[in-house]
């Protein structure tokens, strides 16, 4: 979305024909890095190969306390993964997606192989742009209503990756508040969780996680209410509300590693659909995180799917300037291109 709230209007080029696979798998992995990821952890790696990116997780950046079961940290990988299938289809190519490919490999998530020239995606390369504007608001929204439209158009796209969108009713909403609520306070007084929370919102540099200028100098006086990040940041809220926010639950068929992180690239769709669209997006992970509170979100789907994650929809206030975006990992810690390094041009 653009600084002024309002949907983001592109120009794009055609890209080159001429340039090897090599360069397109590794800017491809290169265009990955503007993924959202779970406190700006970014905790994936790319192998790319003569003819097959690689996508692997990194357990160095993995939340041990958080997310302990690796949910968060597949969902994270899966919007890398659906950003470089997107620059891969800009490009000209489309790709072969083999999720968890090698059972002896739990760390491998993902191969892009198979790859086959095709005419440029000009909708993808709509989203290409969109990744690079993309960027959490947590101000609270406006009292412009999210356009009916839009929500149904987001919401197709979240299916298009095989996931859905349930989007909550005011009784639902309350329901997700209180639970929120409840998270937190538990989160609140786990000294490991607050000391893991504390390291990912202080690093004032390095490339990863959440500095203070994207973060709310103080608590928004909101329905449902946001991460409490265990110190302020700099970001000025301004008098909103959410009020006129929408909220949805990201959700699947299966609790398992493959729906995460496919999940994930639902995630990503979902995101890059409502950037395009001018809408905010939020993601609310807190609520999952607590067994408890991911048990009442189950409830909210009446048992029939599983949460991944909660997202609050909105209309950003343009009367006040959005947060910058945070930062990123230097390409060369996130792809290695040594395997072919000497045959690119």
């Amino acid at each position: 979305m653009g600084r002024n709230g309002k949907a983001v209007t592109m120009s794009y080029e055609t890209p080159g024909q001429g340039r090897p696979l090599t360069t397109a798998l590794a800017e491809a992995a290169a265009t990955a890095g503007y993924a959202p990821s779970v406190h700006n952890t970014q905790p994936w790696r790319w192998l790319v190969l003569p003819d097959t990116l690689e996508l692997r997780i990194v357990r160095d950046r993995q939340l041990t306390a958080t997310d302990p079961e690796g949910r968060l940290l597949a969902i994270s990988c899966g919007a890398a993964l659906h950003h470089a299938r997107l620059a891969l289809a800009a490009e000209g190519w489309t790709a072969v997606v083999e999720r968890l490919p090698d059972p002896a490999q739990p760390d491998l998530l993902a191969r892009l192989t198979g790859l086959d020239r095709s005419g440029a995606d000009t909708d993808a390369m709509r989203m290409v742009q969109c990744m690079q504007v993309r960027h959490t608001d947590r101000r609270p929204v406006s009292d412009e209503p999210v356009p009916t439209a839009a929500i149904g158009e987001i919401s197709r796209a979240v299916a298009a990756e095989g996931a859905s969108l349930q989007i909550l009713d005011s009784d639902q909403v309350m329901e997700l508040a209180a639970a929120a609520s409840h998270a937190g306070t538990i989160e609140a007084r786990d000294p490991q969780l607050r000391e893991e929370l504390g390291y990912w919102t202080s690093r004032a540099d390095g490339g990863t996680g959440l500095p203070p200028e994207v973060l709310p100098e103080q608590q928004p006086q909101t329905t449902v209410p946001g991460r409490d990040f265990g110190r302020t940041g700099t970001l000025p809220i301004g008098p909103g509300h959410d009020k006129a926010a929408v909220y949805g639950l990201l959700n699947g068929d299966e609790d398992e590693p493959d729906s995460w992180l496919r999940a994930g690239e639902a995630l990503s769709a979902l995101w890059l659909t409502a950037t395009r669209l001018g809408v905010s997006v939020v993601p609310l992970s807190g609520v999952v995180e607590v067994p408890g509170t991911r048990q009442t979100l189950r409830q909210l789907l009446s048992g029939l799917g599983f949460p991944y994650l909660v997202v609050r929809l909105g209309i950003a206030d343009p009367a006040h300037a959005g947060p910058p975006h945070t930062p990123r990992l230097p390409t060369e810690q996130v792809v290695d291109t040594s395997a072919v390094r000497d045959q690119r041009s």
